[in-house]
């Protein structure tokens, strides 16, 4: 199984997603800059692998000379990296999350010696890694009871091995199906303008022997329609305290699509993806990225020269299309605000 992000003998290492699915590629990441650089080069991505990113990018940057020479630096140190992590993506509540977990790490560890700091921060990152793979297990072992046998599952997004450290998350759920489920089908959207539908999910469903169908995304309605769609999965990216998420470009329309014809459509996150402050969708960020993706494919131009484009990498999906949140903590299900604080309101 295939993982965006790895820490092996003392090295950090991503694959390189824009090389798929033709060729297998690893990074080594050694700064928080080329954290920044995997991601608006698009060589990474997926909400939980920037968690992991995040977290071990804050280990990266404090290990790095010149080395700062009191706890008061470090925290400065520290307070700059995720500043800068942070506005490399925006709309990802995994990064900050995990950023916030590591700057209360070093405020909880502030007696110790700087370097047994730093060893601890590498040890709270390397767990924040570890746990994302146990989080997804999870996440799949709940939300295959979702699925029936004989099921055509629509998917959309990169919310696989290829988003986590772990086994991802709707796409988790959809091969974890595959295995206990008879005659399990699976309908991939492309998900223009980056094709993770193609490239990413393609490939790691084309690893785990699971039957699957491509389509561009504008043939979802066609489908539903005639009744070749049983159910609907996604991930997300940030989602607020009413349940509203926010996920990849395209999963508002097919939310819309399903609760028109009345099909289940879930949200597959852990909980490091919900937004405790924000009570809304519509106070999401999100991130608007180059148009470039938009009027070329591969490096290869679609359109006519000098053509303007937009491109959202996110929209948000309020959450009257959202029939359940699969986490690692439950299912969760409407009324989402009353359900999601009662969740949080027994956590730290």
């Amino acid at each position: 199984m295939l993982k965006a992000v790895e820490w092996k003998q003392q090295i950090l290492t991503v694959v390189d997603q824009t090389k798929l699915p033709g060729k297998i590629t690893k990074l080594q990441i050694r700064t928080p800059l080329h954290i920044v650089d995997a991601i608006k080069t698009r060589k990474v991505g997926g909400a939980s692998a920037l968690g992991v990113l995040a977290a071990f990018g804050v280990y990266l940057g404090i290990k790095q000379p010149p080395l700062a020479k009191t706890y008061d630096k470090l925290i400065q140190q520290i307070d700059k990296i995720c500043a800068l992590l942070i506005k490399s993506q925006p709309t990802s509540m995994n990064m900050v999350w995990a950023l916030e977990r590591m700057k209360r790490c070093a405020r909880n560890n502030r007696d110790h010696k700087l370097d047994t700091l730093r060893d601890i921060l590498l040890r709270e990152a390397t767990a924040i890694l570890k746990e994302d793979g146990q989080v997804t297990q999870t996440i799949a072992g709940l939300g295959v009871d979702l699925i029936r046998d004989g099921d055509t599952i629509l998917t959309c997004g990169n919310t696989g091995a290829l988003s986590s450290a772990g086994r991802g998350t709707a796409l988790g759920i959809i091969i974890e199906a595959a295995n206990s489920r008879q005659d399990l089908q699976v309908v991939v959207c492309e998900t223009r303008p980056g094709l993770h539908g193609s490239r990413q999910v393609a490939l790691e469903l084309k690893q785990a022997k699971v039957p699957f169908q491509l389509i561009a995304d504008n043939m979802a309605a066609h489908m539903m329609k005639k009744g070749m769609i049983d159910v609907a999965l996604a991930g997300a990216d940030r989602i607020s305290m009413n349940g509203d998420v926010a996920a990849e470009i395209g999963t508002y329309g097919l939310a819309m699509l399903a609760y028109h014809h009345s099909l289940s459509f879930y949200i597959a996150a852990p909980v490091s993806t919900f937004d405790r402050n924000l009570f809304s969708g519509d106070l999401i960020p999100i991130e608007e990225r180059k148009p470039d993706d938009v009027i070329s494919c591969h490096g290869k131009p679609i359109s006519v020269p000098g053509v303007k484009a937009y491109y959202p990498a996110f929209d948000v999906t309020p959450h009257k299309y959202v029939s359940a949140l699969i986490t690692e903590l439950g299912i969760i299900r409407a009324p989402f605000d009353q359900n999601l604080k009662n969740l949080f309101s027994t956590l730290v």
